[in-house]
């Protein structure tokens, strides 16, 4: 965890808590899996329980430590809002996001209906981006639980995408990420289910950022749609978004 991340729409990673289970059909080839097998075999401390979920206290306090602001996606290799992570976690999370607060932080996750239940007791400052992946059909109802949380941003990831996702409602959505599964077993992505967010997201004047079309070889696959990259992303926090390269 830290800097550089390879992750096309943030800047760093930051990870209190590791490890998973699948709850939905875009788990199914989950990376942070994949990695974290890697990272046990290397003798990473914090993977020594593989993929379970698991707290590390001794992280909490990490971006503190971080003068640079920067964009920070929280827990890229875990989901802060799986039922094994304590509400007193969580909260020690939010308390660390708050105090480092030259810096934005992008928090991503799949259970929305706990993320809903916790909300209203969260301490939700302004530099923290609040998002859950929509991977499907059957997932879009995370939207609607997505809606009744105060963040200053809330972000769709729609990666990866898997079917098509017409007639999204992006009432109160402030940015719409998308991209394709990468790696082994990569299921397809249509070009017809990217352009068609692609143009909900231009009528309902709504940033959209395309992150790959992903694959066995993503890299060679790039990221370009309609002859361009899609790298819009919100107005809020324009200082952070100037310090990953896109405005």
């Amino acid at each position: 965890m830290g800097a550089n991340s390879a992750i096309e729409w943030t800047e760093s990673t930051w990870n209190p808590v590791t490890g998973c289970t699948k709850i939905s059909a875009g788990c199914a080839h989950c990376y942070a899996e994949r990695m974290t097998r890697r990272l046990k075999a290397m003798g990473q401390p914090n993977y020594r329980n593989g993929f379970r979920v698991t707290t590390h206290p001794h992280v909490l306090d990490l971006p503190l430590s971080w003068r640079k602001p920067q964009m920070i996606f929280v827990n890229s290799m875990s989901d802060l809002f799986h039922e094994k992570v304590s509400v007193r976690f969580i909260h020690d999370v939010f308390h660390t996001m708050r105090t480092a607060d030259w810096h934005t932080y992008q928090v991503l996750t799949k259970r929305a209906e706990r993320l809903a239940e916790l909300a209203p007791a969260l301490d939700w400052g302004p530099n923290v981006w609040m998002g859950v992946t929509v991977e499907n059909a059957d997932c879009a109802y995370r939207i609607d639980l997505l809606r009744s949380v105060h963040a200053a941003v809330r972000f769709l990831s729609i990666e990866p995408l898997l079917g098509p996702l017409p007639q999204l409602d992006l009432d109160g959505i402030h940015w719409v990420v998308v991209g394709g599964e990468s790696g082994p077993g990569a299921r397809p992505m249509d070009q017809a289910w990217v352009t068609d967010i692609r143009d909900q997201c231009l009528d309902a004047d709504v940033p959209f950022f395309f992150k790959q079309w992903g694959g066995v070889r993503k890299k060679r696959a790039g990221r370009l749609l309609d002859g361009r990259t899609w790298d819009e992303m919100p107005d809020a926090h324009t200082e952070a978004v100037a310090s990953i390269g896109v405005a």
